[in-house]
């Protein structure tokens, strides 16, 4: 093979590199597929990722790929603690632990307890919640460090947890170990801190409506614009217990 440097020719064998490229005629196909790796961005199109479905039809519509990424990190900023951010998720949460080898799904440190008839009220299988308690050592809290080691464990399918002013390169952290371990990673933080900066892939504002909530992708790759409003179903949405 030829291979020009400037106006100089240089041969090379390039079989000492690896595998060699791929006949001409089969590259538009191997492009296609480096393209379609979760990790690529285009401009004005997202990569294709496989996704758990919302549950919410509208939300689906706006959300990149069609549903929550199934592997790595998201952010749920409610205006306050208990609009009906848990609600936005029981859908998903629900099927994903009726799958047949469903892993685990945790709750890092909750602020609330979670109330378990309700829970079960909305189709979520019990036996594949996992509530873990992160208590602190000395004044440094151990929640976060529970969560990262939660996600990149390879145990869950979704790990839930709520942060006060997390610093950047621990948000990074938390969306490399929900890649390693292919988990749904959901912190929930305030409303307040939408202006900081963040490596999640997705963050989604809510604010309550009667009868329901309203979702803003604050960031995307993708997604919708503007906000979507969602209605809770007759039954009613599921609910913490202090």
């Amino acid at each position: 093979m030829r291979v020009f440097c400037s106006s100089f020719p240089v041969s090379a064998d390039l079989s000492e590199y690896g595998e060699a490229l791929p006949p001409r005629e089969d590259r538009p196909q191997e492009l296609a597929r480096l393209l379609a790796h979760p990790a690529i961005w285009r401009a004005g199109r997202a990569a294709r990722m496989p996704v758990w479905p919302s549950g919410f039809p509208a939300l689906d519509k706006g959300l990149p790929g069609g549903g929550w990424p199934q592997a790595g990190l998201i952010e749920v900023l409610p205006s306050r603690l208990g609009v009906g951010e848990l609600s936005l998720l029981m859908p998903a949460l629900a099927a994903v632990t009726r799958r047949p080898g469903a892993r685990w799904c945790a709750w890092v440190a909750p602020v609330l307890q979670p109330f378990a008839p309700a829970l079960e009220a909305c189709g979520v299988v019990l036996d594949r919640l996992l509530i873990v308690q992160a208590h602190r050592s000395g004044v440094r809290p151990l929640s976060l460090w529970a969560f990262e080691q939660t996600l990149g464990c390879g145990a869950c399918d979704i790990a839930f947890a709520w942060a006060r002013e997390p610093r950047p390169r621990q948000i990074r952290r938390l969306h490399l170990a929900a890649q390693r371990g292919s988990t749904l990673g959901v912190l929930f933080r305030s409303r307040r801190e939408a202006g900081e900066a963040s490596q999640a892939l997705l963050r989604v504002a809510v604010e309550p409506l009667e009868g329901g909530v309203r979702v803003t992708l604050l960031k995307s790759r993708g997604g919708a614009r503007g906000p979507i409003e969602l209605k809770w179903a007759a039954q009613g949405k599921c609910v913490e217990q202090a």
